[in-house]
């Protein structure tokens, strides 16, 4: 179970990559919606059988794996943009900044003191690195819904830290993260429609030319 959880978590730094260097906003969503469902599955193998914990694994996968990515779809569709077509920095840039904080993420995982069963895995790693990734998207794409997705990599990020705590997290936490997260997504809707309304465009960098 652990080496297939460790696979999983291959997978998700592996799509950290393809959203770092897709200008495709389609692309994109696909990748973080897989990265979802991935991350959902993962409650499922490292604990034991429960209705609590298939409610869990089922909710974080509808969730992240097919409402949120229909809904940026949709916000894609309405807004009419494809493509992320000029980033803050560019993609090969990005790439490179993306390989150096995963790089960096092994480094300082190696170095937490971590609980002896924790140890060896990649958990850790894979989070820091996803944070650093969302951060990075967060921080470098010009366009509203580009920055959506990188708050949900942030998110998933800070969700596979937490899967070394579920044992201590009660259900009402497990389900109040997912809440927040879509909450969240809602309010970012509601911030692109007005963008678009307003600029007709989605590109927060115009947000500067804004005055009383």
């Amino acid at each position: 179970m652990t080496s297939f959880a460790d696979q999983l978590l291959v997978l998700v730094m592996l799509i950290n990559f393809v959203v770092l260097g897709s200008s495709r906003m389609a692309i994109s969503i696909r990748a973080v919606a897989l990265q979802g469902i991935a991350l959902g599955l993962l409650p499922g193998i490292m604990h034991k059988f429960s209705w609590h914990l298939i409610m869990i694994t089922g909710g974080m996968i509808v969730a992240k794996g097919i409402v949120i990515p229909w809904l940026l779809t949709g916000a894609v569709r309405k807004a009419e943009i494809r493509r992320e077509v000029e980033p803050f920095i560019g993609y090969v840039a990005t790439l490179l900044l993306g390989a150096v904080f995963t790089a960096l993420a092994f480094v300082f995982a190696a170095k937490l003191p971590l609980d002896p069963e924790h140890q060896g895995l990649l958990f850790v790693p894979a989070s820091i690195a996803t944070l650093l990734t969302g951060f990075l998207v967060l921080t470098t794409r010009r366009k509203a819904i580009s920055q959506v997705i990188g708050y949900l990599i942030l998110e998933n990020g800070i969700f596979i830290f937490g899967l070394l705590l579920t044992s201590a997290m009660p259900v009402m936490v497990e389900a109040g993260v997912l809440l927040d997260l879509l909450v969240g997504i809602f309010i970012m809707g509601i911030i692109i429609n007005h963008i678009s309304r307003e600029f007709s465009s989605i590109d927060t960098s115009r947000l500067t030319t804004l005055k009383e």
